[in-house]
């Protein structure tokens, strides 16, 4: 079977709470329970559940999502993590038809099923409701004739009787029941002030919760009719996405010249109102390599070099030991694994470790990643790791590169809630009561080891913390929309700032990131 033509199913719901999580979870265990290899995929930026997603299934949860990558990745990420598999699920976000705020159905759980022409299984929360159900049901299948939904799966089911009337209901919305799950027999996925708690600090607890999800599924589910709705998708035209490939297309800009205290910063006024770069110092965009008149021919070109990927030719050039440590651990999962696929293919050789139990950095760090994660949940442990604390500090301070994403962030404060930290920035952190949320439209502002200034990149945001000051002498970013703003820092070798972004969108970030490894 070609990847092409992976089978594959997308989980949506009317709204949030409806049970996607519970379903599509379940369903790849159960799927994965018959000796299908299973593909795990989430459609948007969330990190934690694609943690479930890899319990359930063996494989790395992935994510799609079409405002941080472009609507041009979303397949060929998807064919890249489908590679061998026999089946994939996709959970959605949201309600199907919820997306990006103010851009129509950009990056809705029903854009992307389109993109990957994938029929969608609807997951209702039938607990409050009877004949109305088949209104829903033909509203949601009939709002837009693109998306194709195959199936019902009905959700907190009170009885025999209840699920008759729904059943009967559905009779005449032409959608058929795939599955029926019972009311009393919910999954206890404890939640705190981020969502649900992540697999890597519940490892017990999660594995017996996957288990009682595929338990609900296979009891509950026609898991024959599933995978014949599954079956039924249609062809991808487009090439799986390959870190090396992607590399060898997107060449990195020059590195910036080192200026004392920082990296220069552009006019933040300047960065925010500016017209966006088409290639900004030779950093090539993803959606100009899709968009040129070879089409994505540029992997082409690449796959009938002489001497292969571009990439792959870059690693195998040194013979010298290029570590580059990437956090882990209970404090710091929120991480995509495209990340270290693209710092590999540059030619790093990435080490895991984690600030909670290992008091040094990996031998030969040359430099550091610090993705999301939770520090605020552990900040006296990582405050008690001291040896560790002063390593990351010297590494920084040395001016080797870091990069650091909201709970890198706070980690390389100076404390957090009260708590000692690297106090490699200048900055407080605490936690608050407010939810920071959203899609962000940014550029960068100053000259980093991930981009020039007025680089172009979408990002995310996700935290109930604040640092203060928001920003830095020379800022990371300057925030287009929603709200016009600069935030985060950078110093030396240091990009420290809350937004996350999907380095598979701009390769060259990666690329540009190791080359500064080598020479700093």
């Amino acid at each position: 079977m070609s990847s092409s033509s992976v089978p594959r199913l997308v989980v949506a719901a009317p709204s949030s709470g409806s049970g996607k999580t519970t379903v599509a979870t379940g369903l790849m265990a159960a799927f994965a329970a018959r000796g299908l290899a299973v593909s795990p995929h989430k459609v948007g930026p969330d990190y934690i559940d694609p943690g479930y997603h890899a319990l359930a299934s063996g494989r790395v949860g992935r994510n799609l999502d079409a405002y941080l990558c472009g609507p041009e990745l979303v397949a060929p990420l998807f064919l890249h993590g489908a590679l061998g598999c026999d089946v994939a699920v996709v959970e959605g976000v949201m309600g199907m038809y919820d997306g990006a705020a103010g851009e129509g159905e950009l990056a809705s759980t029903a854009h992307v099923a389109k993109l990957l022409r994938a029929p969608v299984v609807l997951v209702v929360d039938a607990s409050s409701q009877s004949r109305s159900v088949a209104a829903l049901v033909h509203g949601f299948a009939s709002w837009d004739p693109e998306v194709r939904v195959g199936g019902v799966i009905l959700n907190k089911v009170a009885s025999d009787r209840h699920e008759e009337l729904l059943r009967e209901a559905l009779d005449s919305a032409g959608v058929p029941v795939l599955g029926v799950l019972r009311r009393a027999r919910q999954v206890d996925t404890p939640s705190r002030h981020l969502g649900l708690v992540p697999v890597a600090e519940r490892r017990s607890e999660a594995v017996e919760a996957v288990a009682s999800m595929a338990a609900q599924v296979r009891e509950g589910c026609d898991l024959e009719a599933l995978l014949g709705l599954a079956r039924s998708a249609g062809a991808l035209s487009c090439a799986a996405w390959d870190a090396a490939e992607a590399l060898a297309s997107s060449p990195p800009p020059p590195l910036p010249v080192p200026h004392p205290g920082g990296c220069r910063p552009q006019t933040p006024a300047s960065a925010l109102n500016g017209p966006r770069p088409q290639t900004p110092d030779g950093l090539v965009s993803r959606a100009a390599v899709q968009n040129s008149p070879e089409g994505p021919g540029s992997r082409g070109a690449v796959q009938n070099s002489p001497d292969g990927p571009g990439s792959r030719a870059v690693a195998q050039t040194s013979s010298d030991r290029l570590v580059v440590a990437v956090a882990g651990g209970a404090a710091f999962t929120f991480s995509y694994a495209e990340h270290s696929e693209l710092l590999a293919a540059a030619g790093a050789e990435v080490v895991p470790f984690d600030p909670l139990r290992d008091e040094q950095l990996p031998e030969g760090t040359r430099g550091l990643v610090i993705g999301g994660g939770f520090p605020e949940v552990y900040a006296s442990e990582l405050s008690a790791n001291e040896p560790l604390r002063k390593a990351v500090a010297e590494l920084a301070l040395g001016g080797a590169p870091v990069a650091a994403e909201c709970a890198g962030l706070l980690y390389l404060c100076r404390e957090l809630d009260g708590q000692p930290m690297c106090e490699v920035l200048d900055a407080g952190a605490r936690m608050d009561e407010r939810l920071t949320l959203g899609y962000r439209d940014a550029v960068a502002v100053s000259d980093s080891v991930l981009a020039v200034a007025g680089t172009r990149m979408r990002g995310h945001e996700f935290h109930r913390t604040v640092v203060e000051p928001g920003a830095g002498a020379a800022p990371a970013w300057g925030v287009r929309a929603p709200q016009r703003r600069v935030e985060g820092f950078v110093q030396r070798g240091v990009h420290a700032s809350y937004l996350h972004t999907h380095w598979a969108a701009e390769p060259g970030v990666a690329r540009r990131f190791v080359e500064r490894c080598r020479t700093s």
